[in-house]
């Protein structure tokens, strides 16, 4: 049986199956009125500063970052990446909800609402999934460790960095993840495959989701918001899976869906999906792709000092002209020094490190912001630098936010290929001469790559 509304050319089939006919009770109207309204809030962007965002991207020229700038939205009205906004949600639904039990009480039931709203949660949550799904499949989430981390000790770590890192140095699983985030994506795209994609995504997101809380992640809220919108989609289909594998009854599928009368209703429908399949899945993915190859977002993409990436002992250390000899608790002596690829000089030394725990996943195009090889790390602290290569001189900046201040400007002389001198003036305005030595430090992952399936590495 059909029933039709021929102002607007939409044909609601309901096919033999439930009985679509019967009315609600008035608990399901109530539960559903309050559900809608809840994950209407959670799932369409209402809030002023995503249309910043969307309006600020240089849609000409579009960089993966901004995909997933537009994917991971989660209402943030009331805190910043905080379960207060779910909360607070849920009331406004609540009192929403009983205000529409009052002004509608005549209606029997909410069938084409409810399938509205559950292609709205469908879409977002696929949108969600996959922008993850793709930094994962190309591993830039979690890249491998730098030569400051590999040079930091175990126990300098957060419980987070520990996980981040442990993550890195397996690309080939960090790809499975991403895979499967995909797919759980791909398969809510057809309603038909909905259920199984939710099946597929609710313990994978609790995962993430139970490891954010015991690692102290910073998507917590994100990934719980992930797994509220599946568990709405599940909890449609979740009483004739019961019915059939609990209680082995037959069970007909609900088969209620939409059709519509008019071509271009047709074409508009079939246009959209598209439409987000190409340029969320094939033009992000073709767009992370180059990235994981091009330009990784975790480190800083700006080259460092020619030919001087690696590890530095301490030779010889001064201030203001006085020698310190080595030492394990002098808070002003460094004990060694790395140079990154890139423009980062990290320096470990007994100096206390205020930990910074900001971990919100983010895909940033500058320097400044690209902050993920010293978060989560204490033992060493990183500096970015400025080269002046006439006058041969290094500008030094913390890079932790907690160090505003903490700077160098250092004169660089290279006597010979394994030896970098540095002399100048550090923020207290006291003079500085370092001689460093390079180290020749074989790594595990590094040896392993070059030999790949031919051998044994030897450190």
């Amino acid at each position: 049986m059909a029933t039709s509304n021929v102002s607007s050319g939409v044909y609601i089939n309901e096919e033999p199956g439930e009985n679509f006919q019967l009315p609600w009770s008035n608990a399901e109207k109530t539960a559903f009125r309050i559900s809608f309204i809840y994950f209407f809030l959670l799932a369409v962007p209402l809030d002023w500063k995503y249309y910043k965002t969307v309006f600020s991207i240089n849609w000409l020229d579009l960089h993966y970052g901004d995909f997933f700038k537009l994917a991971h939205y989660s209402p943030e009205f009331f805190a910043e990446n905080s379960f207060l906004n779910l909360f607070i949600l849920l009331v406004i639904a609540i009192i929403g909800g009983l205000i529409w039990g009052l002004v509608g009480k005549e209606k029997q039931e909410y069938n084409a609402l409810y399938y509205w709203i559950r292609v709205i949660v469908r879409y977002r949550l696929a949108l969600g999934l996959i922008a993850y799904g793709l930094i994962k499949f190309f591993p830039l989430q979690s890249p491998l460790p730098s030569i400051s981390n590999l040079n930091t000790q175990y126990g300098d770590f957060s419980d987070w960095k520990i996980f981040a890192l442990s993550l890195g140095v397996v690309p080939g699983y960090q790809s499975f993840l991403g895979l499967i985030e995909i797919l759980g994506g791909l398969l809510l795209l057809n309603r038909k495959t909905t259920v199984i994609g939710t099946l597929i995504i609710i313990p994978f997101t609790g995962n993430v989701f139970m490891s954010n809380l015991a690692y102290g992640g910073g998507e917590a809220v994100y990934s719980f918001y992930l797994i509220l919108l599946a568990l709405f989609l599940f909890a449609f289909d979740a009483p004739r899976l019961y019915s059939l594998l609990t209680l082995e009854k037959p069970t007909i599928p609900n088969r209620f869906h939409p059709t519509f009368q008019w071509k271009w209703q047709q074409y508009g429908r079939l246009g959209l999906k598209v439409f987000f399949i190409f340029f969320f899945v094939i033009h992000f993915g073709f767009k992370t792709r180059n990235g994981y190859h091009n330009d990784p977002y975790q480190y800083p993409k700006a080259p460092g000092l020619a030919k001087a990436a690696g590890l530095y002992n301490v030779a010889e250390f001064k201030i203001n002209n006085q020698v310190l000899a080595y030492s394990l608790v002098d808070p002003v002596r460094w004990k060694d020094v790395v140079f990154e690829k890139w423009a980062t000089l990290s320096i470990r030394s007994n100096k206390p490190v205020i930990i910074d725990s900001t971990n919100i996943e983010e895909i940033n195009e500058n320097d400044k912001d690209r902050v993920y090889e010293f978060l989560g790390s204490a033992g060493r602290h990183y500096y970015s630098y400025k080269i002046d290569p006439t006058a041969q001189v290094l500008n030094l900046q913390n890079r932790n936010k907690h160090y505003p201040d903490d700077k160098f400007q250092l004169h660089y002389t290279r006597p010979d290929s394994a030896t970098i001198i540095l002399s100048g003036i550090n923020s207290d305005r006291d003079s500085v001469f370092v001689r460093l030595e390079k180290i020749n430090k074989k790594y595990l992952q590094t040896e392993i790559k070059k030999l790949g399936r031919r051998g044994s590495p030897k450190l």
